[in-house]
């Protein structure tokens, strides 16, 4: 397949649309996109488009194929000279629209590219740039020395869980996290699976990122509360970042392990968190759970767990810590057996 180059399009009225969306599904294929993917783009395509016309009265859009390093992927870019944008937050808030849409369309496209960027100075229109990468599995050095287990109940009195989990390996990397919506039911599990679906979608991105913009997704939920892990084993490091009161602990450490803990409520103007780097040692285990298990336990009161795979100590303690009154979840990651 010939090898695609930039194309500018100048998008003016609704019927420019459909030529777009065209142009960036054959663009995403010869990039090398998968047909999900490449559904993904055209969708963003078309979000952006039909921004150009609702709100401004018509722009350019540029799609580019990117080659880095090895990489490759697709850059759009989105002008205009239209009123800009007041509050660029709300804007990108699924659920805001200022012309009666449904006000998906940033939000969207924030969701579905790798990375975002937005420009829009009162009264100068409106610049926006963003790119997806093809994801590349790696050779891998060192195989995955840890196992992970999960274990999670909804409040005993409600069908819907409240609560979300992240396990998600790839080459020498993992993700863990714990993610509690606020309050029960429908609307708790509203909040969670938002958080999550960002999350799980954008995993390799730095955790500032992914916080930042999982604060953005929330806007229009009750908010979470949430606990994220990145474990580089090749480096033997960990990276932590947790906003809200997600109970962490770290066992069998030669040093105590301390993290940086920010409150507050994810989708509702939250902090930033402490993003912060330690050293993980083999015998290190780690449980994360949400604020529906008992918080005053040791690991000194499960002797039998010693030797456990992580599955079974997620499961134990999530039985005996877990509260009448609430969703719980817990994460366990630990070494593999030799």
């Amino acid at each position: 397949m010939q090898q695609p180059t930039q194309q500018k399009t100048e998008v003016k009225h609704s019927t420019d649309l459909s030529a777009l969306r065209q142009a960036s599904k054959v663009m995403a294929a010869a990039i090398g996109f998968g047909e999900r993917e490449s559904e993904e783009i055209v969708l963003a395509v078309s979000e952006l488009a039909s921004n150009l016309v609702r709100h401004a009265g018509g722009g350019t859009l540029t799609l580019t194929p990117l080659s880095n390093n090895g990489r490759c992927g697709i850059q759009i870019e989105s002008v205009d000279k239209g009123p800009g944008i007041p509050d660029i937050e709300q804007a990108m808030t699924d659920g805001f629209s200022t012309v009666g849409s449904l006000g998906y369309g940033l939000g969207t496209v924030n969701r579905l590219m790798d990375e975002f960027d937005i420009q829009s100075p009162p009264g100068a229109g409106t610049y926006i740039v963003c790119q997806r990468w093809v994801r590349v599995n790696e050779p891998i050095s060192k195989p995955c020395p840890l196992s992970f287990g999960a274990a999670t109940r909804p409040h005993p009195q409600m069908g819907l869980n409240g609560d979300a989990l992240v396990i998600k390996q790839w080459e020498e990397s993992a993700l863990v996290g714990v993610i509690d919506g606020l309050g029960h039911g429908q609307w708790a599990q509203r909040a969670a699976q938002t958080a999550r679906r960002y999350v799980e979608n954008h995993f390799e991105r730095s955790l500032l990122e992914i916080f930042r913009d999982v604060e953005r997704a929330c806007r229009v939920t009750r908010g979470v509360v949430m606990t994220l892990a990145r474990f580089d084993w090749a480096q033997e490091r960990l990276t932590f970042a947790s906003v809200g009161n997600i109970e962490v602990h770290v066992f069998n450490s030669p040093e105590p392990v301390k993290f940086v803990i920010r409150r507050g409520i994810i989708g509702l103007n939250a902090p930033k968190p402490a993003v912060t780097e330690h050293h993980w040692e083999p015998s290190n285990i780690m449980v994360i759970h949400s604020d529906g298990m008992r918080a005053r336990w040791q690991w000194e009161d499960f002797p039998e767990l010693a030797n456990e795979s992580a599955t079974i100590i997620a499961q134990r303690l999530l039985h005996v810590l877990a509260k009448d009154e609430d969703d719980a979840t817990v994460v366990v990651v630990r070494g593999k057996p030799k």
